[in-house]
C-alpha cells in the first residue's frame, strides 16, 4: 500500500512570492501544512502575502531579496533555513521579462539581456547550489523550476525571456541527471497563461477572462510537488 506524500511540516522556499503565481504557490503550500519562506523584491507585497497566510493559521515568513544579486543568495538561503529549518522544497518562480513593451532582439540592450538571465537562470543556479547540498546530505529534497512555453516556441519579442527559460529547463535536466538516485529531485512545470501582472505587462491587450487563475494553477502544481516528494 502506497502512502500518500504531503508537504505537511516541510520547509519550503518560494521565490517571486509577492504576487501572482508565486504568492498563490506560497498560500497553497501553507494551506497544506508547509512552513513557507516567501521571497520577493517588493517588501510591501511579500509581507502582505505572508501576513495573509499567517492570519489563516499558516506558517509563513517574508524575506526581501533580489535573485539577480549574487551577494544576496547565500544570505537568503541561510535566513530561510533559520526561519523554518530544513528546506525540503525549493520553487524557482521569480522571473524577469526585460523591458516592456517587449522588443525584438535587435533592439534589446545587452544589459537588459544580462539582467533577465541573472534573475531567470543564474539566480536559480546559485540558490540551488546554496540549498541542494543540505538536501543531498539528508537524502531528500525537491527543486521546482517554473518554466514557460516560450522556452520551446520561438515567439517574436520574447527573445530574452524565452532564451532564459530554455536554459532554465535544461539546467533542471542536468541537475536531475547529476543527482539521480540521491533523493534530490528536479522538475520543471509550464503553468500556462495566467491572469497575472507579468502577463498584463507582456500582453496588455489580452482577454483576461480567457486566462487561468494563479490559485487554480498553484493547486495543480502543489499536487505535483506532493506526488514527487
Amino acid at each position: 500500500m502506497t502512502t500518500k506524500q504531503t508537504v505537511q511540516g516541510r520547509g519550503a522556499l518560494v521565490t517571486g512570492a509577492g504576487r501572482g503565481l508565486g504568492a498563490a504557490l506560497a498560500e497553497e503550500l501553507a494551506r497544506r501544512g508547509a512552513r513557507v519562506v516567501l521571497v520577493a523584491r517588493n517588501r510591501d507585497e511579500v509581507e502582505a502575502v505572508a501576513a495573509r497566510i499567517t492570519a489563516r493559521g499558516g506558517v509563513a515568513h517574508a524575506l526581501v531579496a533580489d535573485l539577480g544579486d549574487k551577494d544576496a543568495i547565500y544570505k537568503l538561503a541561510g535566513a530561510a533555513a533559520a526561519l523554518v529549518g530544513d528546506i525540503d522544497v525549493l520553487v524557482h518562480n521569480a522571473s524577469a521579462l526585460g523591458p516592456t513593451p517587449l522588443r525584438p532582439l535587435l533592439d534589446t540592450a545587452c544589459e537588459d539581456l544580462e539582467r533577465v538571465f541573472a534573475v531567470n537562470l543564474v539566480g536559480p543556479f546559485r540558490l540551488t547550489k546554496a540549498v541542494a547540498g543540505a538536501m543531498l546530505v539528508r537524502g531528500r529534497g525537491l527543486v521546482v523550476h517554473i518554466t514557460s512555453d516560450a522556452a520551446t516556441s520561438a515567439y517574436p519579442r520574447w527573445g530574452a525571456y524565452g532564451a532564459s527559460k530554455a536554459a532554465l529547463d535544461h539546467l533542471a535536466r542536468i541537475w536531475g541527471a547529476e543527482l539521480e538516485g540521491t533523493g534530490v529531485r528536479f522538475f520543471g512545470v509550464d503553468p500556462g497563461e495566467m491572469d497575472t501582472q507579468m502577463h498584463a505587462d507582456a500582453m496588455p491587450d489580452a482577454d483576461r477572462a480567457a486566462l487561468a487563475s494563479p490559485h487554480d494553477v498553484a493547486a495543480r502544481i502543489v499536487a505535483q510537488i506532493e506526488a514527487a516528494s
